[in-house]
């Protein structure tokens, strides 16, 4: 849990990158990775972020 601590930050704005990445993806049209990317940014990296 130290590392997850010391690189919040960079956690932070991965999982907000990624959420962003999956809503472009999205809105072209892919219905594989864009409901990925949504997942691991909504439920993985920004909770992760957080605790």
């Amino acid at each position: 849990m130290h590392i997850l601590r010391k690189h919040r930050n960079w956690i932070l704005a991965l999982g907000f990158a990624s959420i962003i990445v999956g809503y472009v993806f999205l809105g072209l049209g892919s219905i594989s990775l864009a409901p990925v990317l949504l997942v691991l940014g909504y439920c993985v990296l920004v909770p992760m972020a957080l605790l």
